[in-house]
C-alpha cells in the first residue's frame, strides 16, 4: 500500500495553482503524518506533494542499507521536478524531514521560496530518551547498529492522550510507519544533521522554525542552532508550550497549520507583487 500523496487542484478541474509545498516526513514515519497538514494547505490554494523517503513505506527493509545521501538525492530530485512546474515552491518537513527541508534550502537558495521547519532534529537530546543515551554514539560507531532497534515508546511524540492512543494502534498494525527506530537510521540521521550544521551559514532562504519546549525526541537546541547560525534575515522561531515532538497531531496543531499558512502566503510571488504595488502607489 502506497502512502505517498499528491493534492493537485487541476485534478478536480479547478484553476491551476502556481504555488506548491513539498513535504518531508520524519525518521521511521511516512506521509501519513503529513496528511492533515497537507490537506489544510491544499484547501488554502496550494498543491501539495509528499512521498515516502528511501527506506520507508513499502520499502522498510531498505532502512538497514539506506544512506543519508539517498535521502538528500531524493529530496533534491523532488524539489527540482516541482521547481520546473511551479512559480513558487515551498519546502516543509517534520523531524528528519525538517533537516531535509533545510538541506534543500542550502542547496537551492535562490529557488526555494521559504521553509517551514517542524521539530527540527539536529540532536537526539529529548527528555524521553533513556539514561544510556550517552552510550548511543558508541553503539552507532560499531556493527551493533545493524542489529539493534531502539523501540518506539511512550509518549510516541504526542502529548494529547486520545490522539496518542489512536496512533499507537496504527503503529502496532504497521500501517503508517515503523514501531521502532533502527540504529542504522539514527546513524544516518545524525550524519545528515552534522553536514547540515556545518553548512547553516549558507542558508539565506526565509524560514519559520516551530519547536516544542517539551519535545520528547529533540530539545529546542536544534531550532536554536539553526536560528542562530543561518544567514537569512527573514527568520522566525516559535516555541510551543502544549505539544511534544509530533506537532502536526498534538494539542497545538491548528496553531501550527495557521502559522505555516501565514508564512507561505506572505512570501508568495503574488503577495510580494501586491506589496510592491501598494508601495508604488
Amino acid at each position: 500500500m502506497s502512502l505517498d500523496f499528491e493534492l493537485r487542484h487541476e485534478d478536480k478541474g479547478e484553476q491551476r495553482s502556481r504555488k506548491a509545498v513539498l513535504l518531508f516526513h520524519g525518521l521511521t514515519g511516512s506521509p501519513f503524518e503529513l496528511k492533515k497538514y497537507g490537506q489544510f494547505l491544499y484547501n488554502n490554494g496550494y498543491d501539495v506533494y509528499a512521498d515516502c523517503l528511501p527506506g520507508h513505506g513499502d520499502k522498510v527493509r531498505e532502512i538497514y542499507t539506506v544512506k543519508y545521501t539517498d535521502w538528500l538525492d531524493f529530496a533534491y530530485k523532488k524539489f527540482e521536478e516541482l521547481n520546473e512546474e511551479y512559480e513558487d515552491v515551498f519546502v516543509s518537513g517534520l523531524c528528519l524531514g525538517a533537516v531535509l527541508a533545510i538541506a534543500v534550502g542550502i542547496k537551492y537558495p535562490d529557488k526555494v521560496k521559504g521553509i517551514v521547519s517542524l521539530s527540527t532534529t539536529l540532536y537526539l537530546d529529548g527528555w524521553r530518551l533513556p539514561w544510556y543515551k550517552v552510550l548511543i554514539p558508541v553503539g552507532l560507531s560499531t556493527l551493533i547498529r545493524f542489529y539493534y532497534n531502539y523501540p518506539e515508546c511512550e509518549p510516541h511524540g504526542i502529548k494529547n492522550e486520545r490522539t496518542r492512543s489512536i496512533v499507537k494502534k496504527l503503529l502496532a498494525k504497521g500501517d503508517v510507519g515503523m514501531n521502532d527506530f533502527p540504529m542504522t537510521g539514527i546513524y544516518e540521521l545524525l550524519k545528515l544533521s552534522k553536514i547540515v550544521r556545518k553548512n547553516l551559514k549558507e542558508l539565506s532562504t526565509p524560514i519559520l522554525l516551530i519547536h516544542s519546549e517539551e519535545d520528547d525526541l529533540t530539545s529546542t537546541k536544534s531550532a536554536e542552532t539553526v536560528f542562530n547560525n543561518i544567514s537569512s534575515s527573514d527568520k522566525e522561531k516559535i516555541i510551543l508550550n502544549d505539544s511534544y515532538h509530533m506537532v502536526l497531531y498534538d494539542n497545538e496543531k491548528e496553531f501550527v497549520f495557521n502559522k505555516a499558512l501565514e508564512f507561505f502566503d506572505a512570501r508568495c510571488s503574488q503577495a510580494l507583487k501586491n506589496e510592491e504595488d501598494v508601495v508604488c502607489c
